[in-house]
């Protein structure tokens, strides 16, 4: 097993800067990436996941970082199914009720969201930063190979700052949102997407808290950074069980910054009933493959699954890995020896087990492979 050697290490409280910040929790030998690769297993890279939670706010992060170019080695969000197509027409849809002209979009991904909001304003101009663009560029889309940061330069025209699902991913929340307000004008919108943390971890979903998501910034800490860099908060809009969406003005006069009140101990239960649920689960999961004689397959090449191999899930029955990305399939899980399979294969097979514990993309996923696939599959 290979061995990150050399963290960022963030130590100190992200809200406060204090260095005082009480260890929660540590994940052993944790894989540093959540996508699917072509590599050998012996290339993979493993990492200490150390969780910690500041006392003074409640805020819990990870102490230890891994560096961008290995966490982010390669693009791995695809955006595939109907909960990520519904969700990024919805969000579209919101952004271009405030009539931008010109956007500049932090973090891309596939580029879902600058096609389906373009092809509804056909006049609208969208540039992406993205370290790892995976989309072509069209007419109306631009990409900008790159990290946002304080140092990105652009002397193109901006209205308004987009992104999705991507503050949850900043190493220093201060210092990006600040770099945003350094480059958006006065009177100059910042629309984005921001994932209900408090709802997913409550929820006890394993894409909450990672290696990429590196804090329990909930959004009620997300209001205060914004105040903090003269953002007034115009809309703010709860979308389903998944996102809030927001819509910001840079303010030429800074912002009353509210009084933080301390989240420590409901955030701190918070956090140690989502391990103890997963302890217990994957003894549950364990035993039921001890006593079952058929095939047992994974579905989730993701997180999803790595954080159950992390809890102590055995591997001796379980055939494969399946996921609806074509992107991964044939392909093996990173940090794993799983091969990425379609759901398809369940096709005939009869009565088997699939192991489930996708969060919000269950019901989906057991509704497409029940309905057109094969009926009699039995999920835990």
């Amino acid at each position: 097993m290979k061995k990150l050697k050399n963290y960022i290490n963030r130590s100190k409280s992200i809200i406060t800067g204090k260095d005082n910040v009480e260890h929660l929790h540590t994940f052993e030998d944790f894989p540093v990436f959540f996508g699917c690769v072509d590599t050998p297993r012996e290339d993979d890279l493993f990492a200490d996941m150390e969780w910690g939670i500041d006392p003074d706010t409640g805020v819990i992060q990870l102490t230890k970082l891994i560096p961008l170019d290995i966490l982010y080695q390669s693009q791995h969000v695809d955006g595939c199914g109907p909960t990520w197509q519904k969700y990024y027409e919805d969000f579209a849809e919101y952004i271009n009720k405030t009539n931008p002209n010109s956007v500049l979009e932090i973090g891309g991904g596939a580029g879902q969201l600058a096609r389906i909001a373009t092809a509804t304003d056909p006049d609208l101009k969208w540039t992406i930063v993205e370290p790892n663009p995976w989309f072509k560029e069209t007419s109306q889309i631009k990409t900008i190979s790159a990290f946002f940061d304080e140092n990105f330069i652009y002397d193109g025209q901006v209205d308004a700052v987009i992104f999705s699902q991507v503050l949850e991913h900043a190493y220093d929340p201060n210092a990006f949102v600040g770099a945003i307000a350094k480059f958006l004008k006065p009177g100059g919108k910042l629309i984005f997407a921001y994932p209900q943390l408090e709802v997913w971890l409550n929820n006890k979903f394993t894409n909450a808290l990672n290696f990429e998501h590196t804090m329990f910034l909930t959004d009620y800490f997300v209001d205060y950074i914004l105040n903090q860099h003269g953002f007034s908060i115009n809309d703010k809009t709860t979308y389903k069980e998944h996102s809030h969406f927001y819509t910001t003005e840079r303010l030429e006069m800074p912002v009353i910054t509210p009084v933080l009140e301390n989240k420590y101990v409901p955030y701190k239960a918070i956090f140690e009933n989502f391990i103890r649920y997963h302890e217990d689960m994957v003894e549950d999961l364990n035993e039921k493959m001890k006593n079952t004689e058929g095939p047992v397959y994974l579905f989730g090449a993701h997180i999803f699954s790595e954080y159950l191999f992390a809890f102590g899930l055995k591997t001796e029955k379980i055939i494969s890995i399946l996921d609806n990305s074509p992107t991964k399939q044939g392909k093996r899980l990173y940090g794993t020896d799983f091969m990425v399979e379609s759901p398809q294969v369940l096709r005939g097979k009869g009565k088997v087990s699939v192991i489930l514990k996708a969060g919000i993309y269950n019901d989906e996923i057991k509704k497409d492979i029940l309905e057109n696939i094969n009926s009699e599959v039995v999920f835990w």
